[in-house]
C-alpha cells in the first residue's frame, strides 16, 4: 500500500509558475505509472499529465506545452512543473500511482491517490 502526499500548492497570479511535488512511500516507486489529476467544485476529477515507469510523459491538450511531469525515483517523488498559469488552471491537484503497465488517463486506473495540493491562479 503506497501512500502519497502533495505539495507545493498556494495562490498566484496569472502568468505565474508553481511546482507540485508528491512523495511516495514504500520501496517500490520506481515500479509504478504516476499521474496527475485536478478537480474543481462541481466538475470531475480530470487528467492532466501522466508519466511511465519507463519514463514516457503524456498530457492533457489543455495543458500541453504549458506543464512538464518528471519524476525522481531516488527520492520517490513525482513533480508538475506548472508555467504560464491561467485562471482555468485553479483547482485542487492530486497525484496518483498505477502498478499496471501502460498509459492511463482515467481515475479509476490509477490505484493509490494523494489528499491534493489547492491551486488559486488569480486573474
Amino acid at each position: 500500500q503506497a501512500q502519497l502526499v502533495e505539495s507545493g500548492g498556494g495562490l498566484v497570479q496569472a502568468g505565474d509558475s508553481l511546482r507540485l511535488s508528491c512523495v511516495t512511500s514504500g520501496r517500490t516507486f520506481s515500479s509504478y505509472g504516476m499521474g496527475w489529476f485536478r478537480q474543481s467544485p462541481g466538475k470531475e476529477r480530470e487528467f492532466v499529465a501522466g508519466m511511465t515507469r519507463g519514463a514516457g510523459t503524456y498530457y492533457a491538450d489543455s495543458v500541453k506545452g504549458r506543464f512538464t511531469i518528471s519524476r525522481d525515483n531516488a527520492k520517490n517523488t513525482v513533480y508538475l512543473q506548472m508555467n504560464s498559469l491561467k485562471p482555468e488552471d485553479t483547482a485542487v491537484y492530486h497525484c496518483a500511482a498505477r502498478r499496471l503497465l501502460g498509459i492511463a488517463r482515467t481515475p479509476a486506473s490509477y490505484d493509490y491517490w494523494g489528499q491534493g495540493t489547492q491551486v488559486t491562479v488569480s486573474s
